[in-house]
């Protein structure tokens, strides 16, 4: 057995010895922070918004019979798709991935259908679906262990696909290949489910753990966590003017020395109003951010899991209550989730392969938008950009770099925003 699972054994043995005592802690002095408005992040969340749309809608003319489609097909899709504008000036905002056409029946139903260059950038994309199958497995069987009943309806995992990095039609290409694995279900309601076959111990471990795993596997870390005086703490990055706040800072402190749960351990018997139990939900949607590409998602796809990730009512509290960890954002007409860890100056700090192709759709977009006025045969260096090779793109001209600075408090009532929760 690894140090590693040895470790996340004693803090099971250590939950379990000290539950009487750590059920009634109720010590722990909560401060009323402000909400902080992160720039950075929310360019990041409106420039992510298009590209999604525009690879969802990229998905959808795949799926279509005739290898096209027509803007009366996806004329009531804005809302799906997350867009502020109509699809039909989306789908012409960027000619250089969708090719504009006339039906062949009724010559004024415009028809779009994918360019070369989007189909090239598609046969990219799914290479590194294949090749990096073993990961994206592995991502699926984590958020699997993470529910109650190691089960998931797909009508909540489908609106997560992109976030973790899925492949469009998992059904019929993935879940087939590991029956040992996964297994497609019916739930007692009649509701189709992927469900969990076989537990696998060695994905138990969570992101957080692996982070501190060097400071334990230390000769000195391990003495220290045998004697109680090491706990794992979540990396906090906190807005400009929370730093010289004493009252957060030892908010803060009291927090990080409760116990760690790990979000694949059972906490049923942990009391839903304590203390322990906060920072367990924490660290369960620390670990679901974790496992996305991007690591964001949007609060409804989480709230469509909130019961199998036995997390409260209103759990977005959390969300504007830990602003170190993570930061809510209201920007595109909808609340999302990052988890600040993951970015650093406006990047992701370790980005998947998934990230690099998404990024060469999001170039050829722009072209699209620069050079649409002038004709798109005259984008620059167009296949070298698409080359695989060549993995650094060079975007000076389209994109200032952006800092993830916080500016600009303002009050923010979470309860009116989590009517629905």
């Amino acid at each position: 057995m690894s140090l590693l699972r040895r470790t996340t054994t004693l803090f099971s043995q250590f939950h379990h010895h000290h539950y009487n005592y750590i059920l009634q802690w109720r010590g722990i002095v909560k401060v009323r922070l402000k909400w902080c408005k992160n720039r950075g992040l929310d360019h990041i969340i409106d420039k992510e918004t298009d590209l999604k749309a525009a690879c969802l809608l990229k998905d959808a003319i795949k799926r279509s019979s005739t290898g096209f489609i027509t803007s009366q097909t996806v004329s009531d899709w804005q809302k799906h798709l997350g867009l502020t504008i109509p699809v039909l000036r989306f789908l012409r905002r960027y000619p250089t991935l969708y090719h504009e056409f006339p039906h062949s029946r009724y010559p004024s139903l415009p028809c779009f259908k994918l360019t070369d260059t989007a189909l090239l950038l598609d046969s990219q994309e799914q290479n590194i679906h294949q090749t990096h199958e073993l990961d994206t497995v592995e991502r699926l069987c984590k958020v699997l262990m993470m529910m109650k009943s190691k089960a998931i309806p797909f009508q909540s995992l489908h609106p997560l696909k992109w976030d973790l990095g899925l492949p469009n039609d998992l059904i019929k290409t993935l879940i087939p290949k590991y029956p040992n694995l996964f297994r497609v279900e019916k739930a007692v309601n009649g509701v189709s489910c992927l469900s969990l076959v076989d537990w696998r111990d060695d994905l138990a471990v969570s992101v957080l753990q692996k982070m501190n795993e060097e400071n334990v596997e230390s000769a000195k870390g391990y003495r220290e966590f045998k004697r109680g005086k090491s706990v794992l703490a979540f990396p906090m990055s906190f807005p400009k003017g929370y730093g010289g706040q004493k009252k957060v800072k030892a908010w803060m402190d009291d927090f990080q020395k409760l116990p760690y749960i790990s979000p694949y351990d059972d906490s049923s018997q942990i009391d839903p109003n304590s203390d322990l139990m906060e920072k367990r939900v924490v660290g369960v949607l620390h670990e679901l951010l974790s496992l996305t590409i991007h690591k964001k998602t949007k609060r409804n796809y989480i709230r469509c899991l909130r019961e199998e990730l036995n997390l409260p009512h209103k759990f977005t509290r959390i969300f504007t209550r830990y602003p170190g960890i993570f930061y809510l954002s209201l920007k595109c007409k909808t609340t999302t989730i990052t988890l600040k860890e993951g970015y650093q100056r406006g990047k992701l700090v370790n980005p998947h392969p998934l990230s690099h192709i998404r990024e060469k759709y999001y170039y050829v977009m722009r072209t699209g938008i620069l050079y649409r006025g002038k004709g798109v045969n005259l984008i620059p260096d167009k296949d070298g950009i698409l080359n695989d090779e060549e993995d650094d793109i060079e975007e000076e001209n389209l994109e200032e770099e952006i800092e993830t600075d916080a500016e600009g408090y303002q009050e923010f009532n979470s309860d009116s925003e989590e009517g629905s929760d």
